[in-house]
């Protein structure tokens, strides 16, 4: 499997203002990007900037990746808690966790068999037991370990090596033919993401046509079903996506089952609407998070997942606060989007 991408046109090229930030009467800051909204046809019901912009989803499309856990079979009596877990990046707390030390060990591994490499985790209680404990943190901790403990479960019942995360291991090629598939585009190649596993590139629209067959999923076939069951787990399970304070779960936490979300990445942000059977994806070209996030909550907003008066809205888009609570500016969608 080659990584060799061939000349893509540059990912800011098309790119238009999605999100503005003012602070007092001055436009501080504007960020760029590219955005779609897309039915399981492949119709495009609207978009700005470029759909066809190359991208890489990175965490974005974690429910894309576990997709031949669930239709090989291997992950056919998984919990919600386990499904959520692989398709989270999250907070490293202790329910996300003492969960994949569990699933590995019903595997039969342990941590070492992980190839995600060790992180500090970004829960705070996690991170303070670990500095009084003078514990150092380790690869159970890693946004990803849920995603790779699903690799490791695919990689065992397909009886493959333990070098999972090779492009050329059966788990990642079962991995590139499913996105793919789902996408409706070959992919240019890939990237390294920072979990060492593959990150295959496709584009705005390509993402936006995946996560919404995931919304418009239903009970027709193995595919299908496993869509099903990935997105119903992480609006059962929140928490478990990302963790207190993170935008994935609040917002998921305020629409109360209406939408399943995921971030990416350099500020990559997808939108499952299985009521609207709709897809969203959206990519801000100067990475900035703060952005996306403004940007997908605009878009939820605007096709009926979440109330624009759910105070999670003024979380991520509108009056910007400063660390005595005053008023310093705000944050809006740029004249022509949403």
């Amino acid at each position: 499997m080659s990584d060799k991408m061939p000349s893509l046109t540059p990912v800011s090229e098309g790119a238009v203002p999605l999100i503005e930030l003012w602070r007092g009467e001055i436009l501080e800051s504007l960020h760029l990007g590219h955005a779609v909204v897309m039915r399981d046809t492949g119709e495009v019901v609207e978009s700005w900037g470029r759909p066809e912009a190359q991208i890489y989803p990175r965490s974005s499309c974690k429910m894309v990746q576990a997709l031949p856990l669930l239709e090989s079979g291997a992950g056919a009596e998984l919990s919600p808690a386990h499904l959520a877990l692989a398709c989270a990046s999250h907070q490293g707390g202790a329910a996300h966790v003492d969960r994949v030390a569990r699933w590995l060990a019903d595997l039969g591994l342990d941590e070492a068999d992980l190839r995600c490499g060790q992180q500090d985790p970004q829960d705070i209680d996690e991170r303070d037991r670990l500095i009084i404990a003078r514990e150092s943190p380790c690869q159970l901790h890693n946004n990803c370990s849920g995603k790779h403990a699903g690799f490791l479960m695919l990689g065992q019942h397909m009886g493959a090596g333990s070098d999972y995360v090779d492009p050329d291991h059966p788990v990642q090629r079962a991995a590139r033919a499913a996105f793919e598939e789902v996408t409706g585009l070959p992919s240019p190649g890939f990237g390294i993401d920072g979990c060492s596993a593959p990150n295959f590139a496709t584009s705005v629209a390509g993402l936006a046509h995946a996560v919404a067959r995931f919304a418009a999923a239903g009970d027709e076939d193995a595919r299908t079903r496993a869509m099903v069951r990935l997105r119903e787990a992480m609006m059962l399970h929140p928490d478990l996506v990302a963790g207190e304070g993170r935008a994935c779960t609040e917002l998921m936490r305020a629409m109360d089952g209406r939408a399943a979300i995921k971030t990416g990445a350099e500020a990559v942000f997808v939108a499952i609407l299985p009521q609207a059977r709709l897809g969203i994806a959206l990519k801000i070209v100067d990475g900035g998070v703060r952005a996306a996030e403004a940007a997908i909550t605009a878009l939820l907003v605007r096709h009926g997942a979440l109330e624009a008066t759910h105070p999670v809205v003024a979380r991520y888009l509108g009056p910007t606060r400063n660390r005595r609570n005053i008023v310093t500016g705000e944050t809006r969608v740029a004249a022509g989007f949403t």
